[in-house]
């Protein structure tokens, strides 16, 4: 066995160590917040541009949701590189929520007496917002699985079809106070991202004084954006324009 070889196991026991002792602290928390949120950031965008090819049809977006079934092939098989990239996708989601409560945690160990007065004239309203409307988006992740992609909930027997993905949407949206809950909750994913976007690009020291301003614009954009397109969705059903 050559001496590099040997040296191997050490350098990964090593890196291994490292990743330990970084995740260990407040820095390497908000790093692993960041990457994931750069992450989801990413693919909320890509998921809002996808949903708004409903407005071509129901032929166009049925193909469109085949389309992604069929990534992959003939390598994969049938919606495997679909389920992939969703597991990969709740593993971002459980470590950025992980992240977030051990950091908080450690914020209210920090506290000197467990009774400060809470500076709130420095916190956004978004920032405040920030835990509660995480826990919201998460709930809304897991009915939005069950709802549109597995079927199990929203619809009578024999409603959902997955070959139909336009007719389950229209249906789904429909029912008006599901549509009130999709819009609810995107409006606090618009706060999440307003001051998400911002603070990750600060986390990875991107954001410089000059560059303040356009890394916030930047994270409205996007907020505004990706509110304005998913909630146009449920909104056209309930009038009509969907159908």
């Amino acid at each position: 066995m050559t001496t590099d070889a040997l040296a191997r196991p050490a350098r990964a026991s090593h890196l291994a160590g490292a990743l330990l002792t970084l995740w260990s602290s407040s820095i390497g928390k908000k790093i692993v917040m960041a990457l994931t949120g750069l992450a989801l950031v990413g693919f909320i965008l890509v998921h809002m541009l996808g949903n708004l090819k409903i407005y071509k049809g129901e032929a166009a977006f049925n193909a469109y949701a085949l389309w992604l079934r069929e990534v992959g092939g003939p390598l994969l098989g049938h919606e495997q590189a679909l389920w992939i990239f969703r597991l990969v996708l709740l593993g971002a989601v459980a470590l950025h929520m992980l992240a977030a409560w051990q950091l908080t945690r450690m914020s209210w160990a920090a506290r000197r007496d467990g009774y400060e007065e809470k500076q709130s004239l420095e916190a956004s309203y978004a920032s405040r917002t920030m835990r509660w409307g995480g826990v919201l988006i998460a709930l809304f992740v897991v009915y939005h699985i069950l709802h549109f992609t597995l079927g199990a909930v929203g619809y009578g027997a024999g409603q959902f079809k997955p070959l139909s993905v336009y007719r389950n949407v229209v249906l789904g949206f429909s029912v008006w106070y599901v549509s009130a809950f999709y819009i609810v909750a995107q409006l606090f994913l618009g706060l999440h991202l307003y001051h998400g976007v911002w603070s990750m690009v600060q986390t990875l020291g991107v954001v410089t004084a000059r560059g303040d301003r356009a890394y916030r614009a930047a994270g409205t954009l996007i907020a505004v954006a990706v509110v304005c397109g998913n909630v146009s969705i449920p909104i056209a059903v309930l009038l009509g324009i969907l159908k």
